[in-house]
């Protein structure tokens, strides 16, 4: 059972890994933030938590089928899409600012978090197909296996966006204001770019 139990959470890490890993708005995020403070990682992970922990007692319980219903996807689609366009504005009217200036998203790390995960929908698509697998083998173990597999899951979550925050934070020392501003630029392209994708493909 303990090698069984161990098996699944290593595939279960790596599957966490490929998903995290995949450039999306907490990506462009945090490099904003690990622009302003080292730990900024940290933080939006613990935001990320605030809606992903909930979330996945919420499918333990049954209500995966919740989350891909058509009125509930618009929803998150149109809202979660705006609310990237706006925080994508807001990097680039700040992208103008000078280095010593710049605050780079309205909100600290740990509402990024929460607001950038509430505001993807495809975050609650994720979890409500490959998600919910994970969520029954993880069960099948007892609330332990799911516990242990919810706190695998997060680190997988805490470590990368850590790293990402870290190697921004010790290296803009070696950033020249312009490619601050190319960086910040991305980053608020980025964020407006997946806003708009999530709006139309309410539609698609």
């Amino acid at each position: 059972m303990t090698s069984s139990l161990g098996l699944f959470l290593l595939s279960a890490a790596g599957i966490s890994l490929s998903g995290v890993m995949m450039p999306g708005p907490l990506t462009a995020a945090t490099i904003a933030k690990g622009y302003e403070q080292q730990k900024a990682g940290i933080f939006i992970a613990l935001g990320h938590a605030v809606v992903e922990l909930p979330l996945i007692a919420l499918i333990y319980y049954g209500f995966s089928h919740f989350f891909i219903s058509p009125q509930v996807k618009s929803v998150i689609g149109l809202t979660g899409g705006s609310m990237l366009v706006v925080m994508g504005l807001i990097v680039l009217r700040n992208v103008r600012k000078t280095q010593t200036e710049a605050v780079v998203l309205p909100y600290g790390s740990l509402v990024t978090g929460v607001v950038l995960t509430g505001a993807n929908p495809y975050f609650f698509l994720w979890w409500a197909t490959i998600g919910v697998a994970l969520v029954i083998t993880a069960s099948s173990f007892g609330m332990l296996g799911l516990l242990v597999f919810a706190v695998v899951h997060w680190s997988c979550d805490l470590v990368w966006l850590q790293l990402i925050s870290v190697s921004v934070f010790r290296t803009k020392h070696l950033w020249s204001e312009k490619v601050q501003r190319f960086v910040f630029s991305i980053c608020a392209v980025a964020l407006m770019g997946f806003g708009v994708w999530f709006c139309v493909s309410v539609f698609i």
